[in-house]
Order: C-alpha cells, then structure tokens, then sequence
C-alpha cells in the first residue's frame, strides 16, 4: 500500500449493536480496495464491552468482519468501573 495514496478509517465496535453496523462498512471497504488504487486501510478497535468470547468470535466470523487490530478488554463492569479504569 502506498501510504500517500491510502485513507485510513477506525472502526469501534464492541456491542452487538456495533457488529451489525460495521459489517458493511468492513465488506464496502474490501469492495473498494478490489476495484481502486485510492485505498482504504481499516483499524479495527474492539472495546470488549459485555464481552463474551464465544460471541465475539462469531460475530466477526458470521458477518465477515476482519480480525480487530486491537482489543480494549473493557469488559461488562459497571459504567463507574469502566470509565475509572479509562482514566487511570
């Protein structure tokens, strides 16, 4: 990849929500890197948020969605816990 002639996006996701949105962003991004010289570079960023392995997983594998890049391990704790641990 030419790093002059790429855009880079980063997608969050972390609730199941999140998975069903990005599913066609990631699948229209790969759609677009087939058929352009301009590409796109996509970061995913998994928060974890009411994290669950097994369903994690397939969420990206039955929606096609890549591997994320990097994962948070936010974890289903309380807003407080979440937002203390964000800070320190």
């Amino acid at each position: 990849m030419n790093p002059h002639n790429t855009i880079k996006v980063v997608s969050i996701v972390g609730a199941r929500p999140n998975f069903i949105k990005l599913a066609p962003v990631s699948s229209a991004i790969e759609e677009h890197n087939k058929n352009s010289n301009r590409q796109i570079k996509e970061v995913i960023i998994h928060t974890a948020q009411h994290y669950n392995d097994n369903i994690s997983k397939i969420f990206f594998k039955e929606l096609n969605i890549p591997e994320p890049h990097y994962n948070l391990g936010v974890g289903s704790r309380s807003h407080g816990w979440q937002r203390g641990r964000d800070i320190n």
